[in-house]
């Protein structure tokens, strides 16, 4: 007991005892028993003292299920070196609580054993094999766990200096963490569980129901509560503020970041859940769950890959059992991919960002440098249709909803996220992409009307247009970044207008990245993995905050990396803009913007066709077909998406107009 402790508590006297015991209570030593100094006996009922146990003052009450009240204190309990919190209830206890600090309002009803056995790091520094599960690529969870360290120290292993740095550092704070004791966070409720070992809470938990909980921590606050429901069984496990865990699901080895769902049976082993992550049903194994990765269907199974802004079909699968030498295989889906239903690749694979995966893949397909594409199986043939995304509104309509469905109530978000749909990491592979089609229709000649194009196959009329398409993604993106430097200005000649297009970071051209969620320039991130290898950098803290840093700088070194996209795209150095090259861009901006909202148009009004009316209208007559539609799914121009492409197209117009009368304003100036 602490010099502090001891200030706070005292022996009990003589008379207290007595009553206890006339309570049906007993210890082995009455004087290894300290209550607060305004404490009163009269709510310790039927429990068992061992070891030393401080016991608070117990006035108040709390309400269960079914508007039950309930006086707080301890009843029918074995409490053995353990503390118990003001008003907290403690009532049927099964076997015993052993090694626990129970905080302030606590409710523990009904459960069977909650204990710390030994020296526990409660799940810090446990090695999960996600990605891999052959091993090799193992990361050492932690309470405060980001995407993007996990990222590092997952995929940078060709610097094993960098990795066994940040390891190092997880190693550390495990150890700060290690205790014999656990703790229930103030507020928090264990109800109607069975055994709970070696596991610690923070504030306002809620555990009700839970099977078997094993080495773990539970990072719930009273911003962001937890809930872990009936039937869950967790061990060596890590889950953060705002998620939910429930109905039967199974966790072992997993990391479950903020504002998570896993629910309805769904399995889980060896992988890493970070923000907004849904799992339903279906089951995973040694995967990277990226921010939003999101599977709901029984038939489901995720394995040994990274993704992230995923949304699995039903029947997804992978396969990692091509193998010789163990499962060894991994694949990657980059951010915003989709799998139909039945879905099927074989790794290794890479998907391309914001690509849609339809049918089954029997050869490693890799098509990272073709965003915004489908992949089709066709008689056992990978078809690639590049950029045909960026026609559909599905692809729109995900970027709008992700930030909506954005759960995370904690003021301290672990994982920094960058929706943009168009950044320099997509562009980037947009521009590769249009290279590479532009050589693959030049090498294979006019006549050709099928490509091929590392094991998979490309039809002409898909090439040509997924050339255009990125043509005018590309302009939209360096339009966007022009108008965004430009507005609100007062030029009064060309060289003002140079002025506000000049580059302000050093920071930004050349490769950027994809941190499972965070987008920045290699270069600079860069700088922040040097200082970790150096020792200049050398606490988990610090790397966070070069994180926050680059996300922060976002815009500043996006630009840096338009500029000089920019320049070579249009064929003109920034340094000799002068107004009609501005307006010039403008025109290009304008004429892809509103190109694209059109083909988004086009196919929003696809969704009120006459074939997806088939099934409505069920035994109506004359009429009853349109009627039943609209009545469920509203008519075509009063519907919210295309309401707000129609609003895009005036909004992006009258934008690149004001820019133009900008421009030109500056003319009339210089004469």
């Amino acid at each position: 007991m602490t010099p502090e402790t001891e200030n706070q508590f005292r022996n009990l006297f003589d008379e207290e005892i007595g009553q206890l015991v006339h309570q049906g209570c007993s210890s082995t030593d009455w004087n290894l028993v300290k209550v607060s100094h305004d404490f009163v006996p009269d709510r310790i009922q039927n429990s068992k003292f061992t070891g030393h146990v401080c016991l608070n003052s117990f006035t108040g009450s709390v309400k269960l299920v079914g508007g039950i009240t309930f006086k707080t204190g301890v009843y029918n309990t074995w409490l053995h070196n353990c503390e118990v919190g003001k008003n907290a209830l403690i009532h049927n206890v099964r076997s015993y609580i052993a090694n626990y600090i129970i905080e302030e309002n606590v409710v523990i009803h009904n459960i069977t054993t909650l204990a710390v056995d030994g020296e526990s790091t409660f799940g810090n520094g446990i090695k999960v094999e996600a990605i891999n599960e052959g091993g090799g690529r193992d990361i050492p969870i932690y309470d405060y766990l980001s995407t993007h360290v996990a990222y590092m120290m997952s995929l940078y292993r060709h610097r094993p200096k960098l990795v066994s740095s940040l390891k190092a550092m997880v190693a550390e704070y495990a150890k700060f963490v290690t205790s014999d004791k656990g703790v229930v966070g103030a507020y928090s409720k264990i109800l109607n569980c069975n055994t709970i070992l070696n596991v610690k809470t923070g504030p306002y938990t809620t555990i009700d129901g839970a099977k078997k909980l094993h080495d773990g921590s539970i990072n719930s606050n009273s911003e962001a509560p937890v809930l872990i429901g009936e039937g869950v069984i967790m061990d060596n496990f890590i889950v953060s503020s705002g998620s939910k865990i429930t109905d039967a699901t199974l966790v072992s080895k997993c990391f479950i970041g903020q504002g998570c769902i896993l629910d309805k049976h769904y399995s889980a082993e060896n992988s890493l859940f970070f923000a907004n992550c849904q799992g339903v049903h279906g089951e995973a194994c040694s995967i990277f769950a990226g921010p939003y990765t999101v599977t709901h269907h029984k038939s489901t199974l995720l394995i040994a890959g990274m993704f992230s802004f995923l949304n699995a079909g039903s029947g997804s699968n992978q396969s990692n059992h091509l193998y010789k030498l163990g499962p060894i295989h991994q694949g990657i889906m980059e951010r915003g991919a989709k799998t139909t239903s039945d879905s099927y690749l074989v790794w290794p694979s890479r998907i391309g960002a914001f690509s849609l995966v339809m049918g089954r893949h029997y050869k490693h397909c890799d098509t990272t440098d073709f965003p915004f594409s489908y992949l089709i199986e066709s008689k056992d043939e990978s078809i690639l249709v590049p950029g045909i995304n960026l026609k559909s509104i599905g692809t729109i309509r995900d970027t709008q909803k992700w930030p909506k469905r954005d759960k995370r109530t904690d003021s301290n978000l672990l994982d920094l996220i960058n929706f943009n749909l168009l950044s320099p990491y997509t562009v980037d592979k947009m521009l590769k992409g249009r290279k590479k089609l532009l050589a693959i229709r030049n090498t294979s000649g006019e006549y050709a009307t099928t490509y091929s194009y590392n094991k998979m196959k490309i039809d002409k009329r898909a090439l040509d247009r997924g050339i255009i398409l990125y043509e005018m993604a590309i302009w939209k993106f360096l339009g966007n970044s022009v108008i965004t430097r430009l507005q609100g200005g007062n030029y009064k000649n060309n060289g003002e207008v140079r002025k506000a297009l000049q580059a302000d970071s050093k920071f930004g051209l050349g490769h950027w990245v994809d941190l499972s969620g965070m987008i920045c320039p290699f270069e600079a991130l860069d700088q922040l993995l040097e200082s970790v290898e150096n020792g200049s950098v050398a606490s988990l803290e610090e790397v966070n905050s070069g994180l926050v840093m680059l996300h922060k700088n976002y815009y500043n070194y996006e630009w840096t990396w338009a500029v000089d996209v920019l320049e070579e795209f249009y064929g003109k150095s920034i340094k000799e803009f002068e107004t009609e090259d501005v307006i010039a861009v403008v025109e290009k901006w304008k004429e892809s913007v509103l190109g694209i909202d059109m083909y988004l148009y086009e196919d929003a009004k696809k969704e009120f066709s006459m074939t997806k009316k088939t099934g409505f209208g069920v035994d109506g007559k004359n009429g009853a077909q349109e009627l039943d539609f609209t009545e469920v799914r509203g008519e075509f121009e009063s519907n919210e998406t295309v309401i707000a492409i129609k609003m895009h197209m005036e909004k992006k117009e009258g934008l690149g107009n004001e820019i133009i009368e900008l421009m030109n304003k500056v003319v009339v100036f210089q004469q």
